[in-house]
């Protein structure tokens, strides 16, 4: 077989372990359809009556109830973008603990002992969490759709907008797989899951950044995640409250970039850390 075949074959056959995984552990999927569900009451409701958002009256129309029939509808028009995004990032979590739990339990010794691609083994990993990130996000729009948000851009945008909330989530998974090779354990690897909420909430998912300090504004601003939101708002047309910087004049732009740099630097250093772990 060739190389391409192998690593394919390789790749598959770690997709069906992770999926296996989550078949024999049907609590994990449980709770990874219910979270996004509950992100939605908790933060559309509960924290949508306190929010103001410029435009969020109007939407990105600028037409009057174009966004819904009022702040609290244009919030949650605002906020969906910011929860797909969520979803993405949190991409990070099951496989840096999986990846940790691999390492601690002997699986990665064995299979680095086995005649696999390195690459096929960890890209497998990252394809099966797309699948299931995919349910996901399908859930989560259609509860959106339940609670007032709306696409107002066109079916090629907003495929476009799903199309760069699956490839951060990709990203992240990279990023998972590398942190969780280097914790190796997997106790410390559900510790490190509390560094990933500073990341989702210092952006622009929740709040606009207008309202921010100066520099965590900016920090906001130039966080990763606030482009996928971003561009989530703009390629849905949905309301969006203005700010200076780069990344959120040119979201989508952005986003590739922080997606290539992501997978540039996390896809080797994780195959790497991989092939070597305990020599």
């Amino acid at each position: 077989m060739s190389a391409v075949a192998n690593l394919a074959a390789d790749a598959w056959s770690s997709m069906l372990r992770v999926l296996l995984h989550y078949r024999r552990s049907p609590g994990l999927l449980a709770v990874s359809l219910a979270v996004p569900v509950l992100m939605v009451v908790v933060f559309g409701y509960v924290f949508g009556s306190a929010i103001t958002v410029p435009g969020a009256d109007t939407g990105a129309s600028g037409v009057p109830g174009a966004s819904g029939a009022g702040p609290v509808d244009g919030y949650r028009e605002f906020l969906m973008p910011g929860l797909f995004a969520m979803v993405a990032v949190n991409g990070i979590m099951p496989t840096m603990v999986g990846a940790a739990r691999d390492v601690g339990r002997g699986v990665t010794d064995r299979l680095r002992s086995m005649a696999v691609s390195r690459t096929g083994l960890l890209l497998g990993q990252t394809l099966a969490d797309l699948l299931v990130s995919v349910v996901v996000l399908a859930l989560l729009a259609a509860v959106g759709l339940v609670v007032g948000w709306r696409i107002r851009g066109g079916p090629a945008d907003a495929l476009a907008a799903f199309g760069l909330l699956l490839l951060f989530r990709f990203a992240m998974t990279w990023v998972g797989l590398l942190l969780g090779l280097a914790v190796g354990k997997e106790e410390a690897a559900g510790q490190l899951v509390v560094a990933v909420f500073p990341l989702a909430m210092v952006t622009n998912a929740f709040v606009p950044t207008g309202g921010m300090p100066g520099w965590l504004a900016a920090v906001a601003e130039w966080n990763p995640m606030s482009a996928v939101v971003q561009a989530g708002r703009d390629l849905f047309g949905n309301p969006s409250a203005p700010a200076a910087a780069w990344p959120m004049q040119h979201a989508v732009p952005a986003t590739l970039l922080w997606c290539a740099v992501l997978l540039l630097v996390c896809g080797p250093f994780a195959v790497r850390k991989f092939a070597t772990h305990g020599t």
